[in-house]
């Protein structure tokens, strides 16, 4: 039977100080080498990402952005891109500038991330783009007042994203989610309780359908999926066996086929490696095309 293993990262496979411990990258070592097929399902981009993989022997891409992209460590690379018609781009700009919301604009040219800002940057913004200004994955397009030359025509747009106070975010995200072919996402910020988060995919991006489509590439024939919160739900909904962490959230638990022990105890890479094993005659890891 050949398995692939997805996880999410954060809450699920990273522990509580955001990072992945010796133990758990020993086990998905152990269980990569053998021969399991394993990656990461992720909002993040390879600009955090780089760092958090960098022990792990990970032959498959990872799937970034919420599925918007694969991308390929070894090559640095993406591919199975999901970007926005030019025509969507401009309704969805629209949306946000009817309701005077400052945005983010990520796009994908020549296998790096761009990112375009319209309007005056909050403080909260200022801290973002201070934060990633030295990574090599991405590069910020504005002035030191969050304005941005954007093209007319913008064909090569991935993600929309603004982090603005809720009470002023709840009618673009209703504009936004009145738009054909486009995913929008609104949460509110854990350290920020009062932001609130709106992220806008095409339709087609999401972590379920990134998932499948590798599933179907790879042969596989069962899929696993590990996840935490409300996001990782179209993923449970297609795998063969949803896992939930034991710090999952009660909606996550409810879905779950299986509730398995906490982040911060290694308890995903444990209990692949033990799958893995359980299911599969070991073997040296074969060499992976994708």
């Amino acid at each position: 039977m050949k398995t692939l293993y997805v996880s999410d990262l954060d809450g699920t496979l990273l522990d509580s100080s955001i990072s992945l411990p010796a133990t758990a990258v020993e086990a998905l070592n152990r269980a990569i080498d053998c021969g399991a097929l394993f990656t990461v399902a992720t909002a993040r981009t390879p600009g955090t990402l780089y760092k958090l993989l960098r022990n792990l022997h990970l032959q498959l891409p990872a799937i970034v952005m919420t599925g918007a992209a694969l991308w390929h460590r070894d090559s640095d690379t993406y591919s199975d891109t999901c970007l926005f018609s030019a025509d969507t781009v401009r309704e969805i700009r629209d949306a946000y500038d009817r309701n005077s919301l400052s945005y983010f604009i990520y796009t994908l040219r020549h296998n790096l991330i761009e990112i375009y800002h319209q309007g005056p940057l909050s403080d909260i913004e200022r801290d973002f783009i201070a934060a990633r200004a030295r990574n090599p994955y991405k590069r910020f397009l504005c002035d030191r007042e969050g304005f941005s030359d954007i093209p007319e025509h913008l064909d090569d747009a991935i993600l929309f994203f603004a982090m603005q106070p809720s009470d002023i975010s709840h009618p673009a995200y209703a504009d936004l989610q009145r738009i054909p072919h486009v995913n929008p996402m609104f949460y509110n910020d854990a350290n920020y309780p009062e932001i609130a988060m709106i992220e806008t995919f095409p339709e087609n991006a999401s972590k379920a359908q990134a998932v499948s489509r590798m599933a179907r590439q790879l042969g596989a024939d069962r899929i696993v999926v590990f996840g935490d919160n409300l996001n990782d739900l179209p993923m449970f909904e297609i795998a063969d066996l949803a896992v939930a962490v034991s710090n999952a959230i009660p909606e996550v638990k409810a879905k779950a086929d299986l509730i398995i022990g906490h982040h911060d105890d290694s308890a995903v890479a444990t209990f692949i490696l033990d799958d893995y094993l359980s299911h599969s005659s070991p073997s040296a890891s074969p060499l992976i095309e994708f």
